[in-house]
Parts: structure tokens; sequence; C-alpha cells
């Protein structure tokens, strides 16, 4: 899942990146609103972790802007403004979710998790597709009840495709939510994640479509053996 990050202190919004990296989540780091509304106009974004004390215009202004342009991106404010009055206001402007700094990395990925689940409309934290279930707080994946190792990339399309199963997600879509901004994608990346996953759980678990993409394939796949 794609993460933005809109924070102006580096040090605190590199290390932001880097734990939610390490989390799991292909995480982007901006340190302007006008940045972030281009960045969130140009591709999927799955979340924005928001600092309200931004340069030029605050993040209040650009939740607000976000909101009348129907923009549907769960936002999670993360400020040091803790008064009530504020919270209810950025709660009021839109924001799914206000923490105040500083807060634990563990906390705010477990904030995250929550948010990214109820934009799905898929609030458990066990997710289970036929004989496939994935822990979404662990990120742990079990095959007919044994646990698989899959890597951190092949876990997060297994988890994209889980989050939408009735879709057909684009390769552009996916390649967009499962690499940062500046990160070199080799041109079959996505091929390789699909092989693997294939592989290591059943050759039916994802559905290519052809000059679409790909779908999470029928939940029956692997029952029998």
């Amino acid at each position: 899942m794609r993460i933005l990050i809109v924070e102006d202190d580096r040090l605190l919004g590199d290390g932001l990146c880097q734990g939610l990296r390490a989390s799991g989540f292909s995480a982007d780091w901006l340190t302007d609103g006008a940045a972030a509304d281009a960045a969130l106009a140009a591709g999927d974004v799955d979340l924005i972790v928001l600092d309200l004390g931004l340069p030029g215009r605050d993040g209040l202004h650009w939740l607000r802007h976000w909101r009348r342009r129907a923009e549907r991106v769960p936002v999670l404010i993360l400020t040091a403004r803790g008064e009530l009055a504020e919270r209810i206001a950025g709660l009021d402007a839109g924001a799914d979710d206000y923490l105040v700094k500083p807060v634990p990395l563990a906390e705010l990925a477990a904030r995250i998790r929550a948010l990214l689940r109820r934009s799905h409309a898929r609030p458990e934290p066990v997710w289970t597709h036929g004989a496939l279930r994935f822990e979404t707080d662990s990120r742990r994946v079990f095959w007919r009840g044994r646990p698989v190792e899959l890597a951190p990339r092949e876990t997060a399309l297994l988890e994209l495709l889980l989050a939408s199963p009735q879709r057909v997600l684009s390769r552009a879509t996916l390649q967009q939510r499962l690499y940062h901004f500046e990160q070199d994608i080799d041109s079959n990346a996505l091929e390789v994640h699909v092989h693997h996953l294939r592989r290591k759980l059943h050759p039916a678990i994802v559905r290519t479509v052809r000059g679409v993409g790909y779908a999470l394939g029928p939940a029956d796949a692997g029952s029998a053996r």
C-alpha cells in the first residue's frame, strides 16, 4: 500500500518514511502541500499522513481542498497541535484520524492499517480467501493452515489483491502502489512477483486478465489436494 507522508521536518519525515517502509508499506515523503497535491493527482495513493504546520498553506488548507475535490483517500493528521479545538477542526475538515506528536511508530503503523482496512470495506484484522489466510497486523500469510514465507513485495502484492478481491488491478496501478516514487523498477518485476505467489501458494491464486492486469483468483483455488 502506498503511503504519502507530508512533513516539513526533514529528520522526522525521513524517519517516518524509513520506518513505514520497514513496516511493509510503500512510503514516499514530501515536504509541502503543493507537492503532495500534485502527487495525489498524478497517481494512486492509499493514505496520506499529514502534518498541519507546513510551509505556505498549512495542512488544514490542503485537507479541505482535497475533500472539496471529492478525494476519498484516507488522511491521518500527525501534528504537534494537540489542543481540543484543533483536533475537532482537523476531524471536521475531513481527517480520518488525528495523532499528536510524538507517537510511537508501532502505533502509527497500526492506525494506518486500521484506516486502510476500513477504506477497503474490510475492517476485520484477518482476511481469508478460501485456503488463504492473511493477518494484516503481523503480515503473516497462511495457506491451508501452514505459514508461507513471502518476500515483502510479494506480501504487498497479495495484500493489494486481497483488499479488492472483486477488482482487476492494472499493471500500472499495481506498480504505482508497490513502489515508491524514486525507485527504479525492472520491466518484468511485477510478473516475477506474480510468478512467486503462484509458486508458493497456488497456480490459480492470481488471475491474469490479458490486456488489463491482475486479479485475485477464485476462492476455491487449491481446495482440492
